[in-house]
C-alpha cells in the first residue's frame, strides 16, 4: 500500500470511491474477526419505544417521521460499551454507543451515533487500526474492555487526529451514571433535502430529558464489583417500574455558506460544531416504554446500518461516513449469516416493502410468481422503480484527481480539544487529569507516555504539566511539531456534562438504608417526598427479610446491605433507633456504606444514627443533611464543595 493513512477520493473533499480496493479489503477482512459477536458495541442493552416530531420540518426535509407531529414512529434503541465483549462490564471507561432504528412509513432510518459528538479517526480505512489497538493485546488477551494499555496509547500519540475524542473519553462523559442520562450525537455532517430537492447540513443530538449524569472513577470500579450489570439493570427496571426514558432530538441546521465560514471543516469527523455558531433546534421526543421480550432475538440481532435511510435524508462526504456505509453492511452479513438479515423480525420495516431480492442464506419468506427482476412485462404488479416517491441522492458538485489524500482543512488537531477542555467545567477538567494520570499510568513503554505529554502540553500546558507532576514525570515531555499550530477558539460551555439542566431527582435511584428501629413516621414521608420528586427508592436492610421500625413493624426491603452498596445510588438516607444505630457502627459493610457515600459526593441524610457518623466521619462534612432537607439539596446532584 502506498498510502495506509487516506481512502481514494474523488478531490480533497470529494465522496469515497468504490474502486477503493484496499479500503474494502482491509475493512472486509476486518468486518469478518469475530464470529458471530459484534466486533464493537457487543455490550449493549435496548429498549422499544416511540418518537413523535414537535411540529411540521417539511420546510427542511422531505422525510415522513418529521412530517406529521400527530405520528408516532416506533423505535427501537440500543446503548452500548465499544471496546469491550459481550461478557464484559458496564462501567468501564469508554465511549458508548447510542443508535436508534426509526420503522418509519417509508421504510427504516438507522440513526447510528455515540454518547461523544466526535471520533477518533477521520478517515475510516484507519478505523481497523483504532480497534486493533484499544482491544485485548493480541499476545495476551488483556486488557478487556479498557483503554490502560501500551497499545491504545501508541497509537493515539502518533494520531494527534484523535486527541479531541480522547479528551471527552478522558471526562466523565465516558463514566456515565446511567443510559438513561446520556447524551447521543450523530457524529457526522448529514444532509437534510427537501420535496423541491434543497439541501442542508444536519448534526443530529439526542438530549436526555432528566439532565446527564456521571460517576466518579472510584465509584466505577467500585460499580462493576458490586454490579457488573448496572446499566442495563438500571434500563430495565426504570422501564418495567413506569419511569420511561426521554429523549429529545436536536438538529443543528446550517448552509453551505454557513459551513464555508466555520473555522475548521464540518467533513471532519473529529470536530464538532459549537452550539454556540450553529444553535440546536429540538424537533421532537423519544419515549422508551416497553423492554425487549427476548434479549437475543431483538437486542443481539438488531442490525444498525448507517446506510439504512429514508427520502429527505443524505449523507455528507465525511471520509469516515462514507467507509461506515459499506462496513456496517458487511458486518452484518457476517454476524446474522447472510443476505436476509433483515427478515428478522426486529429488522424488519413496520411499513409495507417489496422487492425482487430472492434465495440466499436464511431465506425466511416464501416469494411467489415467475418474475424476481426489473423491467417486466410478465406482473403488472411486481416491485417497480418509483422516481417519485423513491429515494433520490442529493446532486452534489464532485471535481477533482482521483488520488490519496487528506485536505488541508483537516490539519487542525488541537484547537478544538484545547476548547473542549477550557469549556467545561472545574471537576470534569480535573477529572481528566486523573484519568490520564490513571491510563498513562498502565502504560509500560516511556516514550509513548512522553509522547501524549508532549500533545496534553499542546492542548493545555496546564493539563501536561498536571499530568506529568502526577506521574513524577516533570520536564520529560516530548516536544510535538504540529502540522497546524493550535489556535485559541471561542469556548462552548454547551459541552459541559454539569450544571446545563435545572435540578431534579425525576428518575434519579435513591437508597434507603433502614436499621433497626427507625422512625417509620419519618421513613414514610421521605419516601413519599422523593417518589413525588420522581425518585427511584431502594429499601435497604441489615438483612434480605426485611427491617423493623420503631413501632414493631416489619418493612420489606428491596435489598440486604452486604450486596446493596451506596456507590448503587445518587444521594442516600440512613435511619435507625438506638439499637440499629449500635448494630450499624459494628457493621463494617455500613461504615463502608456511609464512607463510600462521602467520598463519592453523595447528599446523605442521617436520623437516629450518631454513632455510625461517628464511625464514618460524618460530622461537620458539607451535603450531610437531616431528613427533612434531604430532598431539595439532593436534587440539585453532587456535592461537589467536598471535593479535594
Amino acid at each position: 500500500m502506498s498510502d495506509n493513512q487516506n481512502s481514494l477520493r474523488a478531490g480533497t473533499r470529494g465522496p469515497t470511491l468504490l474502486e477503493d480496493f484496499l479500503l474494502m479489503e482491509k475493512i472486509t477482512h476486518f468486518d469478518h474477526e469475530r464470529i458471530p459477536e459484534r466486533i464493537v458495541h457487543a455490550r449493549g442493552s435496548a429498549a422499544h419505544g416511540y418518537f413523535q416530531a414537535y411540529e411540521s420540518l417539511t420546510g427542511v426535509t422531505r422525510a415522513a417521521f418529521l412530517a406529521d407531529p400527530k405520528l408516532k414512529t416506533p423505535v427501537f434503541a440500543r446503548f452500548s460499551t465499544v471496546a469491550g465483549g459481550s461478557g464484559s462490564v458496564d462501567l468501564p471507561r469508554d465511549v458508548r454507543g447510542f443508535a436508534v432504528k426509526f420503522y418509519t412509513t417509508e421504510g427504516n432510518f438507522d440513526l447510528v451515533g455515540n454518547n461523544i459528538p466526535v471520533f477518533f479517526i477521520q478517515d475510516a480505512i484507519k478505523f481497523p487500526d483504532l480497534i486493533h489497538a484499544v482491544k485485548m493485546e493480541p499476545d495476551r488477551g488483556y486488557p478487556q474492555a479498557a483503554s490502560a494499555h501500551d497499545t491504545f496509547w501508541d497509537f493515539i500519540s502518533l494520531m494527534p487526529e484523535a486527541l479531541h475524542t480522547v479528551m471527552w473519553a478522558m471526562s466523565d462523559r465516558a463514566i456515565p451514571r446511567s443510559l438513561r442520562m446520556m447524551e447521543g450525537f450523530g457524529v457526522h455532517t448529514f444532509r437534510l433535502v427537501n420535496a423541491a430537492g434543497e439541501s442542508t447540513f444536519v448534526k443530529f443530538h439526542w438530549r436526555p430529558v432528566i439532565g446527564t449524569s456521571a460517576v466518579l472513577w472510584d465509584e466505577a470500579v467500585k460499580i462493576c464489583g458490586a454490579d457488573q450489570d448496572y446499566h442495563r439493570r438500571d434500563l430495565y427496571e426504570a422501564i418495567a417500574k413506569g419511569h420511561f426514558p426521554e429523549f429529545e432530538l436536536g438538529l443543528q441546521i446550517f448552509d453551505q455558506a454557513t459551513a464555508d465560514g466555520l473555522e475548521f471543516d464540518a467533513l471532519d469527523p473529529t470536530k464538532l460544531v459549537p452550539e454556540e455558531v450553529v444553535p440546536l433546534q429540538m424537533v421532537g421526543k423519544m419515549t422508551l416504554d416497553r423492554n425487549p421480550d427476548n434479549f437475543f432475538a431483538e437486542t443481539e440481532q438488531v442490525a444498525f446500518c448507517p446506510s439504512h435511510v429514508v427520502p429527505g435524508i443524505d449523507f455528507s462526504d465525511d471520509p469516515l461516513l462514507q467507509g461506515r456505509l459499506h462496513s456496517y453492511l458487511d458486518t452484518q452479513l457476517s454476524r446474522l449469516g447472510g443476505p436476509n438479515f433483515h427478515q428478522i423480525p426486529i429488522n424488519q420495516p413496520k411499513c409495507p416493502f417489496a422487492n425482487n431480492q430472492r434465495d440466499g442464506h436464511m431465506q425466511m419468506a416464501v416469494p411467489k410468481g415467475r418474475v424476481n427482476y426489473e423491467p417486466n412485462s410478465l406482473d403488472p404488479a411486481a416491485p417497480r422503480e418509483s422516481p417519485e416517491r423513491g429515494f433520490q441522492t442529493f446532486a452534489a458538485p464532485v471535481t477533482g484527481a482521483k488520488a490519496r489524500v487528506r485536505s488541508e482543512s483537516f490539519a487542525d488537531h488541537y484547537s478544538q480539544p484545547r476548547m473542549f477542555y477550557r469549556s467545561v467545567t472545574p471537576q470534569e477538567r480535573k477529572h481528566m487529569a486523573q484519568a490520564l494520570t490513571f491510563e498513562l499510568g498502565k502504560v509500560e513503554t516511556l516514550a509513548i507516555r512522553q509522547r501524549v505529554l508532549g500533545h496534553l502540553d499542546m492542548i493545555a500546558p496546564e493539563l501536561g504539566a498536571a499530568v506529568a507532576k502526577a506521574l513524577g514525570m516533570p520536564g520529560e515531555a516530548q516536544v510535538i511539531h504540529p502540522a497546524m499550530a493550535p489556535r485559541d477558539v471561542a469556548l462552548s460551555p454547551a459541552v459541559r456534562l454539569y450544571g446545563k439542566y435545572a435540578p431534579t431527582l425525576q428518575g434519579r435511584r435513591v437508597g434507603l438504608l433502614l436499621g433497626p428501629g427507625f422512625d417509620g413516621t419519618k421513613a414514610k414521608e421521605l419516601e413519599a417526598e422523593l417518589k413525588e420528586a420522581g425518585a427511584m427508592v431502594t429499601r435497604i436492610g441489615l438483612q434480605a427479610g426485611g427491617a423493623g421500625d420503631s413501632d414493631g413493624k416489619r418493612w420489606p426491603v428491596d435489598g440486604a446491605l452486604a450486596g446493596t452498596p451506596s456507590v448503587l445510588f445518587e444521594a442516600v438516607a440512613i435511619l435507625a433507633g438506638a439499637t440499629g444505630d449500635a448494630m450499624l457502627a459494628a457493621d463494617p459493610d455500613a461504615v463502608g456504606f456511609a464512607m463510600d457515600a462521602k467520598r463519592h459526593l453523595k447528599v446523605i441524610a442521617l436520623d437516629g444514627v450518631d454513632s455510625l457518623a461517628d464511625r464514618a466521619d460524618l460530622g461537620g462534612v458539607v451535603g450531610v443533611v437531616e431528613v427533612g432537607e434531604f430532598v431539595a439539596l439532593a436534587k440539585h446532584g453532587k456535592v461537589w464543595k467536598r471535593e479535594k
